[in-house]
């Protein structure tokens, strides 16, 4: 079931909600460039298990409004305390994956956990900001070819064989988004990190990532399990960026036992 969520005057955001009379809630919170079907491998193997499973699109992200301002990181952790507030929820796990890990980091630090009883952080970009270097290169080549990006970025996240067909699927979800966007979140993970939000949360969290992780180094997931006190890091040694796709079955089992 799709619809949509007013998160400011103008502006939507798009919610999937899976199974909502499931007896547990999971929030997943996607990275960049992409969108809530970036899970559809759990979307159609946890509501079986009794979960209701909630995608939500940042502004400017999949289904989504693309307003052209609003995506540093305490604007989008508001959204989605508006969402929390508007679908009721309560005592969920919120997961989030790459630039969406840092947007539940900081979401968890700003409005107190609200609604959230439980964290998973999925190759998170955690705690540091993304080096200069990385992050405007991609900003040029977005504003150069941004469909060249997309290719070149979906072939950095993967540490296994991805097929051509796959290699598509990920370059079309990036293409929802608008490139005003894309350039955005770029900018934010250069100029702004969560580190001082670690410490502040006290849920339980789990910290799945890949070893292979050449986005985001498996020494930051390191550093971020030590920085939150209740947390549990567990190495996915045949995973790069994408832990949830590269050992899906892994990633369902430990998810479902978890949240």
């Amino acid at each position: 079931m799709g619809y949509f969520v007013t998160v400011e005057p103008g502006v939507r955001v798009f919610i999937e909600d899976i199974n909502p009379k499931g007896n547990k809630t999971i929030l997943f919170i996607h990275g960049w460039p992409l969108n809530h079907n970036q899970f559809e491998y759990q979307f159609n193997f946890l509501p079986k298990l009794g979960y209701r499973c909630i995608g939500m699109d940042w502004r400017g992200y999949g289904n989504s409004d693309k307003p052209f301002a609003g995506y540093n990181f305490d604007r989008l952790a508001d959204d989605l305390r508006i969402v929390i507030e508007a679908l009721q929820l309560r005592n969920i796990t919120l997961a989030g994956h790459s630039t969406g890990g840092a947007i539940s980091i900081r979401y968890m630090a700003r409005h107190q956990e609200y609604g959230v009883s439980k964290l998973v952080l999925i190759d998170a970009a955690s705690p540091s900001s993304v080096p200069k270097e990385f992050t405007n290169k991609i900003i040029e080549d977005t504003n150069h070819d941004r469909p060249q990006m997309l290719q070149d970025q979906t072939g950095i996240f993967f540490f296994q064989y991805i097929s051509v067909p796959k290699s598509d699927w990920f370059v079309s979800m990036g293409l929802q988004a608008a490139n005003w966007a894309t350039s955005a979140i770029m900018a934010t993970l250069r100029d702004e990190n969560v580190y001082n939000d670690l410490g502040q949360i006290n849920v339980p969290t789990l910290i799945i990532h890949g070893i292979h992780d050449k986005v985001v180094p498996f020494t930051k997931a390191e550093e971020t399990n030590k920085l939150i006190k209740n947390s549990m890091l567990v190495p996915f040694h045949y995973s790069g960026h994408c832990a949830f796709l590269e050992e899906r079955d892994r990633f369902n089992q430990l998810l479902s036992s978890f949240a």
